[in-house]
């Protein structure tokens, strides 16, 4: 087997990643990778196959009203999850297939563990909060490669009007989270952004000290809040804490559609600036 050590493991972690992942998995994550890389042959899609029957197990566990027992598993689940990735990286051996494999991994472990929490209830309030789960969930994970899109269109505005492949500031941000972007050769989408709300850097850099991206109520956080911290605290602390994280959710999903909008409209600005630069 391969002879790596914790730091070729550490390596192989995003330049920035949810701050449940940064403190709560991934130093149990890296670990358990390290020992996996070194002393078994598993495959990446392996791991995500683990991760996916753990995530039943977790769903069955709610279902019986056993809570903490589900906390635990989907703990678990996410954590191995969270190694797929890394051996990956670290062997070079992901595939295309394993992307989707992930992605559909992480719904069926959501909408199994929501829907079990639901039957062990047996209340219509709780099929509906499982439901509102999903869904959110679900929009989530549509809405993020969406704005995405939107994002390389106003991108591509930018490269037409100049002819070139400038640099953004989003991509040296996601190389070095503490960068300096000032610099007046790189395309800035996001300076409005950044004028109406003239913390956000201080905060970003404060956070990227700790590899922590800006987006602090995302999915993980979500999924991590209602099946792993609210279960051990009882069937009432996940149905109010499911109704608080969601509205959290969708206040960060909010201000990620707003921050892409002022975007779109910067580069609308931007272009015609490049195209006079250039005449």
């Amino acid at each position: 087997m391969g002879g790596f050590t914790l730091d070729d493991i550490l390596a192989t972690r995003k330049p920035r990643d949810s701050w449940w992942t940064v403190f709560a998995v991934d130093p149990v994550a890296c670990r358990l990778a390290l020992l996996t890389a070194n002393h078994t042959s598993i495959t990446p899609n392996g791991l995500t196959g683990l991760s996916m029957l753990l995530g039943v197990a977790s769903a069955a566990c709610f279902a019986a009203g056993e809570l903490a027992a589900g906390a635990a598993l989907f703990y678990l689940s996410f954590t191995v999850d969270c190694m797929d990735g890394k051996i990956a990286r670290l062997k070079g051996s992901g595939t295309s297939f394993g992307l989707w494999l992930d992605y559909v991994g992480d719904r069926v472990r959501v909408a199994g563990c929501a829907f079990g929490f639901a039957a062990g209830e047996g209340t219509l309030e709780a099929l509906w909060l499982a439901a509102g789960i999903v869904v959110l969930d679900l929009f989530r994970y549509v809405n993020g490669p969406q704005l995405l899109r939107v994002r390389e269109a106003s991108r591509d505005r930018v490269r037409a009007a100049t002819g070139g492949d400038p640099v953004f500031v989003e991509d040296v941000l996601l190389a070095d989270p503490l960068a300096d972007v000032r610099d007046d050769s790189v395309v800035d989408l996001q300076s409005a952004f950044r004028r109406r709300f003239p913390w956000f850097d201080r905060f970003r850099l404060f956070l990227g000290r700790h590899r922590v991206r800006t987006h602090l109520m995302s999915g993980i956080e979500f999924h991590a809040a209602i099946f792993v911290v609210a279960p051990l605290l009882g069937a009432a602390a996940m149905l109010w804490t499911a109704l608080a994280t969601g509205a959290l959710l969708a206040a960060f999903e909010a201000a990620l559609v707003y921050r892409t909008w002022l975007a779109a409209r910067e580069a609308d600005r931007v272009v015609p600036e490049r195209v006079k630069v250039l005449v």
